[in-house]
């Protein structure tokens, strides 16, 4: 007999969980900065839509197949379609983008718990803003980051060797509104500084020139990828949701709260960093070089720079939680090995590509594969090959493959009634999200251009 499965036990603790994994650095570092460089307001409501027409009915298939199997992902897409057991590929190719992402997600994760120290003794000390070389020399070390990668290793394995319940649920609805609430701190913050108005325009006003097929298409990938789809996640926390949770119902307040914490963020940088005459345009180094820049010149500015990393360093928590949970939930239920010992390999096996990964912004910077450092190797062959194919996968098997009135079936568990917006979300299942996942796929490839 198969053992007992640890799980949420509460809606509430299955709603945390979900949204601390779809919130992350993705909300504070990447949608900010893509934002600012693809034209502000256009890119958002482009955004908007994507999480609507694709993120939206993915998360829905995932946490109805997770759920329906009740097994780890790899469990569920070997056992989804009894007679066409090949789709268990779509959970082993989860297992290796939760490793792809970690190798190089820990290490920015390290150099945003390693800001949250430097702001503080910079506070403390007040030995002025880090700058653009602070970043540098950090990053481009060895001994310096990879500590900090190692660090929050550590930590976020402790919080997943507490179970699913005791350790992955409490800690999410603990965090989660500690973040919401710095994050409103700093909004209020930003949008009273004079001239913030300039930054809420650059966000909400769209300039519709600015939109190009390769606009609309980086939009849409960052819906997928910031939703946490495709990856194993969403399937392996729909394993552990019970069946008070009204799955779309659920899945929409996951991508509203998503979407809003992505909004807020944009609240707390672009106000401030139209109002001291800076770039928004600045790329991926917006959060560690601007944004340390633009506070510093702010009334308290050291003590919300602080608080600002902090948040991230919140949502950069849960996001890696759940990354972490897809092997482990595999281990200890497929391979019936301790949860501990689970953890302990996963995060072994996180090493093994990581400190590569590290090391190749640094002193490794010289080896390159397909011309490109090992580093930003496997953030391209996750976000463009391993996501987008493992999207469509689900989509084609949800759609397609699974009888039909079985899905719906798991999706009114808990509804009063027939609900007419499920058959229209497996309408979108079926045919409008593998549409456009195809056209990110093939967008991965430079199909498209500007």
């Amino acid at each position: 007999m198969e053992k007992q499965r640890d799980g949420f036990v509460s809606s509430v603790g299955a709603f945390t969980a979900t949204v601390a994994s779809a919130v992350g650095l993705g909300n504070i570092w990447k949608f900010p900065y893509l934002a600012g460089v693809n034209g502000g307001a256009a890119f958002v409501l482009t955004y908007l839509l994507a999480v609507a027409l694709v993120g939206l009915p993915i998360l829905v298939a995932e946490h109805a197949i997770g759920r329906k199997m009740r097994k780890d992902a790899v469990g569920s897409y070997a056992a989804v379609v009894p007679q066409e057991g090949f789709w268990v590929v779509i959970g082993y190719a989860g297992i290796v983008a939760a490793f792809f992402i970690m190798a190089f997600y820990s290490d920015v994760a390290g150099w945003v718990f390693s800001y949250i120290y430097k702001s503080l003794v910079a506070a403390l000390t007040g030995t002025g803003p880090l700058d653009g070389k602070a970043f540098e020399s950090m990053v481009r070390g060895s001994g310096e980051p990879l500590l900090w990668q190692i660090g929050v290793l550590i930590f976020v394995s402790f919080i997943v060797v507490a179970g699913v319940s005791k350790g992955i649920e409490r800690a999410t609805k603990l965090t989660m509104p500690v973040l919401l609430g710095l994050l409103l701190l700093c909004d209020i913050r930003a949008l009273t500084l004079p001239g913030a108005f300039k930054g809420v325009e650059f966000l909400f006003a769209p300039d519709f020139s600015k939109l190009s097929g390769a606009v609309i298409l980086s939009a849409l990938g960052l819906a997928f990828f910031k939703l946490s789809l495709g990856m194993g996640t969403m399937t392996t926390y729909g394993s552990y949701m019970p069946h008070s949770v009204r799955i779309v119902p659920n899945a929409t307040r996951v991508a509203l709260a998503d979407t809003l914490v992505s909004l807020l963020a944009g609240l707390a940088i672009f106000p401030a960093v139209f109002a001291f005459g800076f770039e928004p345009a600045s790329g991926p180094s917006l959060l560690f070089i601007s944004i340390p820049a633009v506070f510093s010149k702010m009334p308290l500015g050291t003590l919300f720079t602080v608080l600002f990393f902090l948040l991230s360093a919140l949502a950069a928590t849960g996001a890696m939680i759940s990354l972490i949970e897809v092997p482990v939930a595999w281990l200890s239920g497929k391979m019936n090995v301790k949860r501990s010992a689970a953890v302990l390999i996963t995060a072994l096996g996180i090493l093994v590509l990581g400190v590569p990964a590290t090391l190749s912004l640094g002193p490794w910077a010289q080896v390159k594969l397909f011309n490109m450092v090992i580093f930003d190797l496997l953030d391209y062959i996750q976000q463009n090959l391993l996501l987008p194919l493992g999207g469509l996968a689900i989509a084609i098997v949800a759609g397609w493959r699974v009888v039909a009135s079985d899905l719906i079936q798991e999706l009114e568990i808990a509804e009063k009634g027939k609900k007419c917006y499920i058959y229209a979300v497996y309408g979108f299942i079926k045919y409008i999200s593998p549409a456009l996942i195809v056209l990110v796929f093939l967008n991965g490839f430079g199909i498209f251009s500007k």
